[in-house]
């Protein structure tokens, strides 16, 4: 990956993924979140192998920006990677760059400024990618609202702190059907 300073600039060095983690340096990552022509969100299932948060409901594909590659490629190629979803640059959205960090786990931090992106698409991908992505399934906004103000079940979700803004933003893009 390309590690950046804390204000996201790119440093010139390139670190593995996980020595970024060990380290605490920070990176890129693209998330892109699907939605269709009734407005509900495309969202995956962790499979249980994963590194982090395994078995939650999350971000339709995610992932980390590869060294030398744009924030947008990424988008691309992980849709593509995880969920077997082919799109052009034209067809997604960028709609915010956020910065995070966490520690979800024992000596791993997470340091990352996620470029979120919104794409519009109609049905179910049809590929998977073997452990990584055990299901994904369509939720209307609304109950995946409620199902995140409630305690119990939001504990099935991988929860980002920039939720709400993106509810707005695709509540917007679907009822214009810009994107």
């Amino acid at each position: 990956m390309d590690v950046l300073d804390e204000d996201g600039n790119p440093t010139g060095v390139r670190k593995t993924k996980k020595y970024a983690h060990a380290n605490g340096l920070w990176h890129r990552a693209s998330h892109i979140w699907i939605y269709n022509s009734e407005g509900e969100l495309l969202l995956q299932k962790r499979s249980m192998l994963v590194e982090t948060k395994p078995g939650l409901w999350d971000i339709s594909a995610a992932g980390h920006v590869s060294a030398g590659e744009t924030p947008e490629q990424g988008a691309l190629r992980e849709m593509y990677e995880e969920i077997g979803i082919k799109a052009d640059p034209g067809d997604i959205k960028q709609i915010m760059v956020r910065k995070s960090s966490n520690v979800p786990k024992p000596d791993y931090y997470d340091n990352e400024f996620d470029y979120i992106y919104i794409f519009k698409h109609d049905g179910l991908p049809k590929k998977l990618r073997k452990g990584e992505v055990d299901a994904v399934r369509f939720m209307p906004i609304s109950e995946f609202e409620e199902e995140l103000k409630n305690p119990e079940t939001a504990k099935n979700f991988v929860i980002r702190d920039y939720i709400p803004e993106l509810i707005k933003i695709i509540r917007r893009a679907s009822a214009s059907s810009v994107c």
